[in-house]
């Protein structure tokens, strides 16, 4: 595959030639940055990690030179610390067994850039030659403006495969806002449970954002784990980890699905549900 950024790249950690590599993906996890996938697209690694017949691959779309930098990154260029960040999460992708790792080297800006008709065209060239059967990406709630630039790319370029090679399942997850807040019949537990060694490692590997104090390491299996607890007031926790994410399938099926209605929706449903507790007992 030739991607439109000089700079992108493919790691493939058993050496496997590429879009071989790519073609046994049955998992595929599309993050605006280094080190996302590690958090919000954790269940579909854990799915994949040490089977034969499962196989994750993840994308990172932009360079990641936007990383908050202090201690001893805090006097590295940007060009550094994009080279920096390239390399943790190949190291990433080692450590967690994937397929491939892609990191297509887009700015924020160019991905933001609704009339940039070229990450659409590099993600449906990944999702052709992959064809998963589930794709992870950031939701349309998340209040980090790459994360949603990020998922309205991929929706629109799933929408232009062809119908019978679209993923199953499109996921939105969380990372800059969790999920807890939608009503349970609108919300989708993936159970990570027993998968927090692995994701501890995983993070830990991103030293650059560790050191500039976003303690994604404490924050993203904490929030699991409350996840956990809090998904049901009155039953004892089924799962130990718990990843909420919202179900943006229906937007890939329908191609004329309006992704500012189908979130809309959402809202009105938490809205809903408030509303109509309150009601019930003031």
């Amino acid at each position: 595959m030739q991607f439109h950024e000089s700079h992108a790249d493919i790691h493939v950690p058993d050496a496997t030639p590429p879009d071989e590599a790519i073609a046994r993906t049955t998992h595929l996890g599309i993050g605006a940055h280094q080190d996302d996938l590690e958090i919000m697209a954790f269940h579909g690694i854990l799915a994949a990690y040490g089977q034969s017949d499962a196989h994750f691959t993840g994308v990172t779309v932009t360079d990641g030179a936007g990383v908050p930098r202090t201690g001893r990154f805090a006097e590295y260029t940007d060009a550094e610390i994009v080279a920096i960040r390239r390399e943790e999460q190949r190291c990433a992708a080692d450590l967690g067994r994937y397929a491939a790792q892609i990191q297509l080297g887009y700015t924020s800006a160019a991905i933001k850039d609704s009339g940039n008709a070229s990450p659409v065209a590099d993600l449906g060239a990944i999702l052709e030659t992959a064809r998963p059967r589930v794709v992870y990406t950031h939701n349309l709630a998340d209040k980090h403006d790459t994360h949603v630039a990020v998922a309205l790319r991929v929706i629109e370029a799933i929408r232009r495969m062809p119908e019978a090679t679209r993923p199953e399942i499109l996921y939105g997850c969380e990372v800059w806002r969790g999920l807890d807040w939608l009503p349970d019949d609108a919300k989708v537990a993936l159970d990570v449970s027993g998968g927090g060694d692995l994701q501890a490692r995983l993070i830990a590997v991103f030293e650059a954002p560790l050191a500039g104090g976003k303690r994604y390491d404490l924050a993203a299996p904490g929030r699991q784990r409350a996840n956990a607890t809090y998904h049901h007031a009155h039953e004892v926790d089924a799962a130990q980890a718990l990843a909420f994410a919202i179900d943006m399938s229906p937007l890939i099926v329908d191609p004329t699905a309006d992704p500012l209605s189908h979130t809309q929706a959402m809202l009105e449903a938490f809205t809903q549900d408030v509303t109509a507790r309150i009601q019930r007992f003031r």
